[in-house]
């Protein structure tokens, strides 16, 4: 990704009380990057200003939108940062990563390219990589797609300088989907 390019972090929910607190469903593990003061690109391209947050109960207040009338038309916009912005202010610890550094990765086991990561997926607790297939094994009969929980049981490492995720036991995965 560009380090200019958008990414969806949060969706503006209702609003709750009479003080234009709105509820903040976060697309992000990094909440705090919501800090007053901070300033985020809405999908209809507005400039909001975090007055308040509190992670605790999700709710969020925006500079100029103290009132439940005004704060009310905020509700269902998508709150969007950059690719730099994230790096800069979002603290990964050794082994993490980014979902916008592993979209594109090549998923490699052993000598064997099974595709290529297409889309990252959280259900209950545990992401998944979604893999496009690589087309000389779909040619085979195996399917288009498929899931690899992103967990030590089948990711070995992901290896940032040649955008490869080190997999074992998902050509398993791949045969059963």
């Amino acid at each position: 990704m560009k380090s200019n390019e958008q990414i969806h972090i949060a969706t503006i929910g209702k609003c709750v009380g009479l003080r234009g607190d709105l509820k903040l469903h976060l697309h992000t593990d990094f909440p705090e990057q919501f800090k007053s003061g901070t300033t985020f690109v809405t999908d209809r391209k507005q400039q909001l200003t975090i007055h308040a947050y509190n992670p605790q109960t999700s709710l969020v207040q925006f500079v100029g939108y103290g009132d439940r009338t005004s704060a009310s038309k905020l509700t269902n916009q998508k709150l969007f940062t950059t690719v730099e912005k994230s790096k800069a202010e979002c603290g990964l610890k050794e082994g993490e990563y980014f979902w916008f550094d592993l979209i594109g990765a090549s998923v490699q086991e052993g000598d064997l390219r099974l595709g290529e990561v297409t889309e990252i997926d959280r259900i209950v607790h545990t992401d998944y990589l979604i893999v496009k297939t690589d087309s000389a094994l779909v040619e085979k009969g195996l399917p288009k797609k498929f899931y690899i929980p992103y967990i030590p049981k089948y990711v070995d490492r992901f290896d940032e300088q040649s955008k490869t995720v080190l997999t074992h036991g998902a050509y398993d995965i791949l045969e059963a989907s």
